[in-house]
């Protein structure tokens, strides 16, 4: 069978290359092209394109990148029209992928999407054009099916895929001396995976170091982006270790995390976190007329309520990062409440392998 998978972004490809093994373990004669990166490739992808081509985020940069979205939304559109495929497998990247849908859902293409776009976030009746350009979606956030059993969507909880990913770790045994740390307690710095994201946070949380002399602050880098966005870390004295971001979690009493997947990522390692984000103020402004969600982190969504501190826009500054820090290094209580609802949201992600389930799911359905 001939599988289209599209994804776009890097943990997006990490979960596609997941599936693509899944599938494979199932389908040995499957063959697999798309849109994606170097974790899909290495499973075997044949890469139409690269996601970092096509990379943009935020609502205005969003229209600034528009012309580059609509070349690669073209050249995708064609390759699928040349290649034929079975079935098209969508990866999370709402905004591309709802019209990668639409689009096959016009020439009679199977569209099976996995880790569907947040449509409960913001205009939530997206939800009735996701029924209608897709055949099945698979969820991985366990309170996603009832919403969208609101629309008629058929949507399935297949678990969590980090859960998946974090049961494979296995911590480095020489870590510190690995990167050269001290034994100094650590606080775990998560920027973002993007340029636009560590461009907006790096610097603020750069500004709470001092507070903390008697810990070390050590940065999770992504080894794709421009070393230089690290700079002004290097140049403090900070670390900044590359793709050795869940031993950091390993090792970490606390972290400061840019709001996404790496949020809950942190409290699967059960490290104490503040959420930050912060973005252009005109994104931010629509983006605050548009959302209908009570809290950006997953952690806190999953939880159905504040588990872990968010600090959004103007409250992301180096006074309210130090208080909401040092509570989480001196306060016990408020460390053990966290770690509570940390119980809380493993529990109700269950402990299902995402792939896994996803694979035979789909490939039931293809086969009927």
């Amino acid at each position: 069978m001939k599988y289209y998978v599209i994804s776009g972004e890097r943990s997006g490809d990490l979960h596609a290359s997941n599936l693509i093994r899944s599938i494979r373990n199932i389908d040995p004669s499957a063959t697999f092209r798309g849109m994606g990166g170097d974790y899909s490739a290495r499973e075997g992808l044949i890469l139409c394109a690269h996601y970092e081509e096509v990379a943009v985020m935020g609502f205005i940069e969003v229209v600034f990148g528009f012309r580059k979205v609509i070349k690669y939304l073209n050249l995708i559109k064609g390759d699928i029209l040349a290649k034929k495929p079975d079935v098209l497998i969508l990866v999370d990247y709402g905004g591309f992928n709802m019209k990668m849908a639409a689009f096959a859902k016009t020439h009679a293409i199977p569209v099976h999407y996995y880790i569907p776009p947040k449509v409960w976030a913001w205009n939530q009746k997206r939800a009735l054009k996701l029924k209608k350009i897709t055949d099945r979606v698979y969820s991985i956030l366990p309170f996603e099916p009832a919403f969208f059993d609101k629309f008629g969507v058929d949507a399935l909880y297949v678990g969590n895929p980090l859960l998946d990913e974090i049961a494979k770790f296995e911590p480095h045994p020489f870590f510190h001396q690995k990167n050269e740390l001290s034994y100094q307690p650590i606080i775990a710095l998560l920027p973002g995976s993007r340029k636009q994201e560590i461009n907006n946070m790096l610097s603020v949380m750069l500004d709470v170091v001092k507070k903390f002399p008697n810990a070390q602050f050590v940065i999770a880098g992504v080894s794709n982006l421009n070393r230089e966005l690290y700079e002004p870390a290097i140049e403090a004295g900070l670390k900044v270790i590359f793709e050795q971001t869940y031993d950091l979690l390993h090792h970490a009493i606390a972290a400061i995390v840019t709001s996404g997947t790496a949020t809950l990522e942190t409290a699967l390692f059960r490290v104490p976190q503040v959420v930050v984000y912060k973005t252009s103020g005109l994104s931010y402004a629509i983006a605050k007329r548009l959302i209908r969600v009570p809290f950006i982190s997953l952690v806190n969504l999953i939880a159905e309520r504040e588990v872990v501190k968010e600090l959004i826009q103007n409250d992301f500054n180096a006074a309210r990062l130090c208080r909401e820090l040092n509570n989480i290094l001196s306060n016990i209580q408020h460390k053990a409440g966290i770690l509570d609802g940390y119980n809380e949201v493993k529990e109700k992600l269950g402990n299902q392998s995402a792939s896994e389930t996803t694979a035979k799911l789909l490939i039931e359905d293809l086969s009927k």
